[in-house]
Formats: C-alpha cells, sequence, structure tokens
C-alpha cells in the first residue's frame, strides 16, 4: 500500500512540475496579444481595437503551425525516445526545423506583399484597414522568429527543462509589455509599435532557452539530413490538432467579427475583441495544462505506463474543471471593470455589450478545458485521428452552422451562445474517447 501511495504521489509531482510551468508559461505567452489589446485600447483607440481583433487569425494561423510542428516533431522525439540511437529519434529535430523555416519564407512573402489584401479579406474598412495592416506586416515579416520559438520551447520542454522552458515565455512576455508602452507612448508608433513590441518577444524568449545548448544540457541537435516527406508527414499529422486548436480560434473570430459587424457595427467589434483576447489568456491555462501532461504521457505510450496515464488524465480533468470555475467566478464578478480598463473612450455601450456578453460567452471554459486536454492526451498516446475529430468538431464542423443559427434566432446573445454550446457537445465525445478509445492497447510508433 505504501508503495502504491509513493508511486502516485512521484506521479503527482510529475504531473505538477510539468504543468505548472507550462501553464505559467502559456499564461506570459498569450500576454502577447492582451498587451497589445490593452495599450492599443487605451493609447489609440476603439478604431485600433476593432483591427487588431480581424488580425487575430493571421496571428492564430502563423502560431498555430508553429504549435504544429514543434508539438508533433517533439512527441515524435518522446514517442521514439526507447530507441535513442533510431533515425527517427535522431532527425526529428532537424526535420522539424526545415519545416517551421519553409512556412516561415511563405508568411515572410505575404507580410512584404500582401498586408493590406490580407487586412481587407479578414474584414477590415476604410477605418481599420491603415491599422490592420501595419499590424500584420510586422508580425509576418518576424515569422522565423515566432515559429523558432514555438519549436524551441516544445523541444526544450520535452528535453527535460520544463523550468526553462517557462522562464522563456514569462521573460519574453514580460519585455512585450514594457515595451508596448514605451512603442506606443513615448515613442508614438501607435499599431506598428504594438506589432514590433510583439515581435521582440521570441527574441527574448530564446536567447534564454540557449542556456540549454551553452550548458550541453541538450539531448537533441541538427543533423545532416535529406528531407524525408514521410517523416515531415508523420510530425504534421502528430501535431494537426494543435494546428486546429489555433485555427479555428481564427475561423471563430472571422465568422463572428462578419456577424457582429451587421449586428453592431466597429463597437460591437471592438467588444468581441475585448472577449476574444481575454479568452486567449483563459484558454492559454488549458493550453498549458495539455503541453505539460505531453511529454509524461508519450513517455508512457506502452501497456506498462497505463496507471500512469491514468493517473495523468484524472489530474489534468480535475486541474482544468477547478480553474474554469475560479476563472468563470471572476469574470462574472469584475466584468465591468474589466470592459472599462480596455475602453478609451468611456463608451457606455461598449462596456454594456462587453461585459454582458462575458457572462454567457464564457460558461464554454468548463468544457473547452476538457476538449482541449482530451486533444492533447490522446495524440500523445500516438493517437492522432482521434484527437482530430476532436478538434475539427470544435473548431469548424459545429461552430461555424451552430453561429449563423443562433444568431439569427437571438442576435448578438446567439453570438455569445455559439461557443458554449459547441463546446458542450464536444466534450461528449472528448470524454467518450478518453474513457473507452484509450481503454485498448496503446502501439509505439518509431
Amino acid at each position: 500500500m505504501n508503495a502504491a501511495r509513493q508511486n502516485e504521489q512521484s506521479i503527482f509531482h510529475t504531473f505538477f512540475k510539468y504543468v505548472s510551468s507550462n501553464v505559467l508559461g502559456m499564461i506570459g505567452f498569450s500576454c502577447y496579444i492582451l498587451a497589445d489589446v490593452f495599450f492599443i485600447a487605451r493609447g489609440i483607440g476603439a478604431d485600433a481595437l476593432a483591427a487588431l481583433n480581424l488580425t487575430l487569425p493571421a496571428y492564430n494561423l502563423m502560431n498555430g503551425i508553429g504549435l504544429m510542428i514543434g508539438m508533433g516533431g517533439a512527441a515524435r522525439y518522446s514517442l521514439s525516445s526507447t530507441r535513442p540511437d533510431s533515425d527517427t529519434h535522431r532527425t526529428a529535430f532537424t526535420h522539424a526545423l526545415l519545416l517551421a523555416a519553409l512556412c516561415a519564407l511563405f508568411f515572410s512573402f505575404a507580410g512584404a506583399f500582401c498586408s493590406e489584401e490580407i487586412s481587407a479579406i479578414l474584414g477590415a474598412d476604410h477605418d481599420t484597414i491603415g491599422y490592420a495592416s501595419d499590424y500584420i506586416r510586422i508580425l509576418l515579416l518576424f515569422s522565423p522568429l515566432f515559429l523558432g520559438n514555438n519549436l524551441l520551447l516544445c523541444f526544450v520542454r520535452n528535453d527535460g527543462a520544463p523550468r526553462l522552458s517557462m522562464a522563456g515565455m514569462l521573460i519574453g512576455s514580460l519585455a512585450n509589455i514594457v515595451l508596448d508602452y514605451i512603442f506606443i507612448y513615448p515613442l508614438g508608433m501607435e499599431m506598428a509599435g504594438a506589432a514590433t513590441a510583439t515581435a521582440t518577444a521570441p527574441v527574448i524568449s530564446m536567447l534564454i532557452m540557449s542556456v540549454h545548448f551553452i550548458k550541453k544540457n541538450n539531448r537533441f541537435h541538427i543533423t545532416k539530413i535529406r528531407l524525408s516527406l514521410k517523416r515531415a508527414a508523420d510530425i504534421c499529422f502528430l501535431g494537426v490538432s494543435s494546428l486546429v486548436l489555433e485555427l479555428s480560434s481564427g475561423i471563430v473570430i472571422i465568422v463572428f467579427n462578419f456577424l457582429i459587424l451587421k449586428l453592431n457595427g466597429n463597437t460591437g467589434v471592438a467588444a468581441y475583441g475585448i472577449l476574444a483576447n481575454i479568452a486567449l489568456v483563459l484558454t492559454s491555462v488549458f493550453t498549458g495544462i495539455a503541453q505539460g501532461i505531453q511529454p509524461i504521457v508519450s513517455r508512457h505510450a506502452d501497456a506498462k505506463g497505463k496507471h500512469v496515464q491514468n493517473s495523468i488524465r484524472k489530474y489534468a480533468l480535475i486541474t482544468s474543471l477547478l480553474l474554469s470555475l475560479v476563472s468563470y467566478i471572476t469574470i462574472s464578478l469584475f466584468s465591468v471593470p474589466i470592459a472599462e480598463a480596455f475602453n478609451k473612450a468611456d463608451d457606455p455601450l461598449l462596456t454594456t455589450i462587453a461585459s454582458g456578453g462575458m457572462r454567457i460567452y464564457f460558461i464554454n471554459l468548463f468544457f473547452a478545458g476538457v476538449n482541449i486536454i482530451a486533444s492533447a492526451f490522446l495524440c500523445s498516446c500516438d493517437k492522432p485521428k482521434l484527437a482530430f475529430v476532436i478538434s475539427v468538431l470544435r473548431g469548424f464542423i459545429l461552430i461555424i452552422p451552430a453561429a449563423w443559427i443562433l444568431s439569427s434566432l437571438f442576435g448578438l446573445t446567439g453570438i455569445w451562445l455559439t461557443v458554449p454550446v459547441t463546446e458542450a457537445i464536444v466534450c461528449l465525445f472528448s470524454f467518450l474517447f478518453l474513457f473507452r478509445g484509450t481503454h485498448t492497447q496503446i502501439v509505439q510508433s518509431t
């Protein structure tokens, strides 16, 4: 009995070590955009805030690609760790790095030559297109930094240094907040300044993580390889649920922006911008839990590790539900002050729309956490198909028709209800896959 208790305590200690580091790091990482929201709202105005919300899908796509490559490559690296001399284990990092470089070239080209066209496609009008194109241009030009940072964060964490990964994210985010203030207020750079501050943060994060290499603690290296499309596809497939998670956020924002523009104009979009960016921070908590459990579950992805997997799954779900409860109570109690903090012009309509929307919209936290954790858990067990189903259901298949139907029936209230309703339905599938789909023996892929 004592041995069993000690074993369980050891599992919980490992869970706490990885998850706490990643939750703190992801909260800091999400402050990239939240800091922009606050300083843009207070320092520039509602049109700039609306423009920022219109540009979020571009950020979601770029960040999603980075997470897909980083999470997929790191997952394959951990899953193949039982055979450290295998070609799969030795070349996982290099294949992921080459993929990130190719994607960065595409994003940089788009930022240099297509920023206005992208802004117009995302819904910018004559009041917002100048702000939006400035932000997107700089964001995409610096895409190599964002993608490189995502890659290193995932591999350093899976290489046994979750606290260093956390430190990189937190210190980079703090630097972003300071630079936001300097560029927007004293230097008066407006949206270009906000984007430049955001693009500087990953540089600082990567400098912090370079300690892992300076001290020669890294077990992954750049190796001479011939790019294998099969290996590249394997990395993308393992990480695709992370891409879908980010991409779905962007698609939801695009759809919601167009629907809200028809219902409440730019004021409604600005109000949704407040909700969407607060959601980035709150969702990052669940993403931190999901990324924290990934290396633990992947290292025990065989029949002998079943007990560890079950314990990690239990701790992750309980933690998610407790944090959801705390977050929702806080949002409900302080919705008006939160809305007013982002309302430079003291527009009562903006405060009313945003504060009322928060109490409905953030019911989704109770279900979204379960869905995000389920997707990551299944991917870590080398079951990417089930993870993909969850991601696609919540990101595309259900939420888009639900938004159109509910908005036509209930107007703006229907928009706020769309995400809670969708996440609740997907949560049923998540529990089904977690507690039935994982009972069969997990075959480790190398």
